[in-house]
């Protein structure tokens, strides 16, 4: 679509979702919000970016195939779910240390995981479906 105030507002729509989508992301640990809804956010700014200005250069922009995206989340999650069962305890259940000062768990690598995995899977499905639609 070739409209001015589409693509001027996408721009900006664009950057606040994926700030907004970050922000829901690590509030989800002790609130409402995480990986899944996080991820969701995401995809939608990236799918007005693709309304806005074309798959290829959303593609561009993204840099990489939002399969590998949603494979390096589906990873992630794995590693931090069998990483309890590595130091002795039930798959899944959460561990905590110490890097630098902060204090992180594998359940952040888990929604972390969780976000990318759905992030991924979403502009996989959204690009598809512009692609057919040419």
């Amino acid at each position: 679509m070739n409209s001015l105030i589409l693509t001027t507002g996408a721009r900006l729509l664009t950057a606040l979702f994926m700030v907004f989508s970050l922000y829901v992301l690590l509030r989800g640990h002790n609130a409402p919000g995480g990986g899944f809804i996080g991820g969701l956010i995401a995809a939608c700014g990236l799918t007005i970016h693709a309304f806005a200005g074309g798959v290829t250069e959303t593609r561009k922009a993204l840099k990489t195939d939002p399969r590998n995206i949603a494979a390096l989340g589906l990873v992630a999650a794995l590693i931090a779910g069998l990483m309890p069962a590595f130091a002795g305890t039930e798959p899944f259940s959460g561990l905590w240390g110490e890097v630098a000062g902060l204090k992180l768990s594998n359940i952040l690598l888990f929604d972390i995981g969780v976000y990318l995995a759905v992030f991924g899977g979403i502009l996989t499905l959204v690009f598809a479906l512009e692609d057919t639609l040419k």
